[in-house]
């Protein structure tokens, strides 16, 4: 998008990733947050959206109208709660704006066939980490996964702070996605690790995950390839939460003008 600054409407803007993205976008000349969504029971309803933030005022009151905040908008952001998901891809399909969705653990009845056929008539970018350098570990993830012979063991080790409700994280589950595609594995068997319950030597094949939850850790992901006196690690660690605001807006801002379809955060860094 060239010319104006993109408009962009924050859901979720009550919860952490959401003040932090109010506070990223506020350093950036070529965007604007022109609508603030929160659950309709919110206690954020009516306040500012930059000093809800921490800054100075927007002139952008919180609503719980995603509807009437896309009318003015060029994008969505979602990091609101996973049941709130389903709406809210509605509510962009109808509007037919794009929309980056960085929420994890869907509801199980948010299938991939819906989120394809919302694809069909907006760009719908899902991002379970908007890291630009988590999207780069994916792709280093998925090359190795493909180089390596199958006597190399994947283990997905990922942290995150004791408040995190999903484990294993979106993104470890996304790393082990890539790992398996690398490997010519079926989504299902690569993921069928996930449960945590292994007893026994360990499967053939098998991508494992450990999972750590504790104090204030941003996120920690390790993906291990271990094999016959060798091992790989490719790490990432976060310092902080606006490396992931300041991602999903670069990405939010590439959407604008984007023909419907299904997007990742890879299509940013290429």
């Amino acid at each position: 998008m060239t010319g104006a600054a993109a408009r962009a409407v924050i859901v979720g803007v009550s919860g952490r990733m959401g003040r932090a993205l109010v506070r990223a976008a506020s350093e950036l000349p070529d965007l604007r947050i022109t609508g603030a969504v929160a659950s309709a029971s919110s206690a954020t309803l009516g306040q500012d959206a930059g000093v809800l933030a921490g800054i100075e005022p927007l002139g952008v009151a919180v609503s719980s109208d995603l509807r009437t905040a896309l009318a003015a908008a060029d994008v969505a952001i979602d990091f609101s709660r996973p049941h709130a998901t389903r709406a809210n891809i509605c509510a962009c399909r109808a509007a037919r704006k794009p929309l980056l969705v960085g929420t994890t653990g869907f509801a199980p009845e948010l299938t991939e066939a819906e989120l394809d056929a919302a694809a069909l008539d907006i760009p719908l970018l899902i991002a379970p980490n908007t890291s630009l350098g988590i999207a780069l570990l994916t792709e280093l993830v998925r090359s190795a996964a493909r180089a390596l012979p199958a006597e190399f063991d994947i283990e997905i080790i990922e942290a995150h702070h004791r408040m995190k409700r999903d484990a294993p994280s979106g993104t470890a589950l996304a790393l082990a996605g890539a790992a398996g595609e690398g490997r010519s594995l079926a989504p299902a068997e690569a993921l069928s690790g996930q449960s945590g319950g292994r007893a026994g030597p360990r499967r053939q094949g098998e991508i494992g995950f450990a999972v750590v939850r504790g104090g204030d850790i941003v996120g920690e992901h390790t993906v291990l390839f271990a094999g016959p006196g060798e091992e790989l690690r490719l790490s990432h660690r976060a310092a902080d939460r606006a490396i992931f605001a300041r991602g999903a807006l670069r990405a939010a801002q590439w959407l604008v003008g984007r023909p419907p379809g299904r997007y990742g955060m890879s299509s940013i860094i290429h």
